[in-house]
């Protein structure tokens, strides 16, 4: 199989693959109810010794910079209540966690969840934590950019390998809300 986008020597289906993926991933492809098959989901293997963003891209596509998405557990407080949620914004910005997040949440303070609790709390590996099979009950904010995309390409739970996933399937995952403006400039 080809990968919608990049250069990878190995791309299949994520339904013919479940045992490269962690528990809660595989368990979310396999229980996959969207509008958007889970065919559709196409797992790709990539060297964790890449996964630097320009190192990445150079090896396995300059056509992934601007499809490519962050997902980052975020801490909301609210006196002694913390929450949890994930966002997921293009690689080229940053999330919005001080506003926008910090508002939808309704939390006084907000911000990225430490990697203990997030990897503890995800089941995944941190630096390949991805939006598909997070915990019940998460708020997954999705910044419209990300949605509107044909094929966009997120973590697949473990730093090893990556998922290419319809934007539009992005916008229906369990907890989804599409949020104008989630995705700030990066800084420089």
């Amino acid at each position: 199989m080809r990968a919608p986008l990049g250069d990878f020597a190995d791309a299949r289906p994520a339904t013919a693959c479940l045992d490269e993926l962690v528990g809660p991933v595989a368990e979310a492809v396999r229980t996959w109810g969207g509008s958007v098959p889970a065919e559709n989901i196409v797992y790709v293997d990539t060297d964790p010794e890449k996964a630097d963003t320009a190192v990445f891209v150079e090896h396995y596509g300059s056509d992934l910079l601007d499809a490519s998405a962050n997902c980052v557990v975020v801490a909301g407080r609210r006196g002694q209540e913390t929450g949890y949620a994930a966002c997921l914004v293009l690689s080229t910005t940053r999330a919005d966690v001080n506003g926008l997040v910090r508002r939808r949440l309704g939390a006084r303070k907000a911000s990225f969840a430490p990697m203990d609790t997030a990897t503890g709390l995800t089941g995944m590996e941190y630096g390949g934590i991805t939006p598909v099979g997070l915990p019940d009950g998460w708020p997954v904010l999705v910044d419209s950019a990300v949605a509107a995309l044909p094929y966009v390409l997120v973590g697949s739970g473990r730093r090893r390998g990556k998922l290419l996933v319809p934007g539009p399937a992005l916008a229906e995952l369990p907890g989804a809300e599409v949020v104008e403006g989630l995705g700030l400039p990066a800084r420089a």
